[in-house]
Formats: C-alpha cells, sequence, structure tokens
C-alpha cells in the first residue's frame, strides 16, 4: 500500500481557499468537507486539509503561524515538465495567490523550478527534474549553478 500524505493547512475563508486550490488543479472531496474543513485531492496519495483557523486550533496547543510573515514549511510539488510548473504559478498568480515570493531555479536543464503563495501565505513550490537526473541523484547537482530570477 503507498502511503498518503494529508497536508493540513490553517485558512482564513474556506471557500476562497478550495476555489483557488481547485484553481490550480485540485479536486474538493464533498465526503470530508463541511463548514470547518475540506479535504482538497492534489494525487491518488497526496490531499490538502483546509482547515479554518478555530477548527485547526482544536488540533495545537501552539499559536497558528501567520504565514504571510513567517515561514514553517516549503512544500515542494511535482511537475511532469518545465511548462506545468509556469502553468500552475500561473493559474496560482490568476486566482489570488502571489507568483514568485522564492527564486526561480533553472539548473542546465536539469531542474527548473518557481513557487508561489496560496491566500493564506503558504508557499509551494512547483518543481520539474529530467527523468535522467533525479535517476542519477543529488551529486550532479553539485557541480551545476543554480541561476535566480
Amino acid at each position: 500500500m503507498s502511503r498518503m500524505i494529508f497536508v493540513n493547512l490553517p485558512v482564513e475563508n474556506l471557500d476562497r481557499s478550495k476555489r483557488f486550490y481547485e484553481a490550480i488543479g485540485a479536486r474538493n472531496e464533498p465526503k470530508f468537507t463541511n463548514e470547518a474543513a475540506a479535504m482538497m485531492v492534489l494525487s491518488d496519495t497526496i490531499s490538502l486539509m483546509l482547515l479554518t483557523k478555530p477548527f485547526y486550533a482544536t488540533f495545537t496547543s501552539k499559536r497558528i503561524a501567520d504565514a504571510h510573515s513567517s515561514s514553517q514549511v516549503l512544500l515542494c510539488l511535482s511537475c511532469e515538465s518545465p511548462a506545468e510548473v509556469d502553468q500552475l504559478v500561473e493559474a496560482a498568480s490568476a486566482n489570488g495567490g502571489k507568483a514568485d515570493p522564492g527564486p526561480k531555479q533553472d539548473i542546465g536543464g536539469m531542474m527548473y523550478g518557481r513557487s508561489f503563495e496560496d491566500p493564506d501565505g503558504h508557499h509551494w513550490e512547483p518543481m520539474w527534474m529530467d527523468p535522467q537526473m533525479a535517476e542519477a541523484g543529488a551529486h550532479p547537482v553539485e557541480s551545476a549553478t543554480a541561476v535566480s530570477n
């Protein structure tokens, strides 16, 4: 059985966040959606649980971070091509997100990545990696130089 990951994200406005994630390709799973939470399916093994901040607070005694002003996690998502990376960032930007809060990464045709923030400031990094490079591992990257824009 493949492991699944459920990324729980605190959100200010559940409907706005659902619309945003649907616009970038996620599918809402109504069986696990109500007025306090929404399950957004990214793939067979990755789902987002969008939780209103009051509901999110029931799972932790810690202060909920403001993702607009602090960073706790960078969420990297694989893409099939550099064009898909660009399409995802463009869709995020056109639907209430912020394009490229981090540097663009272009490592000699071996890796390509950009970033976006959702409306709540959660930082995503869609990336593509050449399949041969993925097979070889990290060692070729050590001699490559990342170009930031």
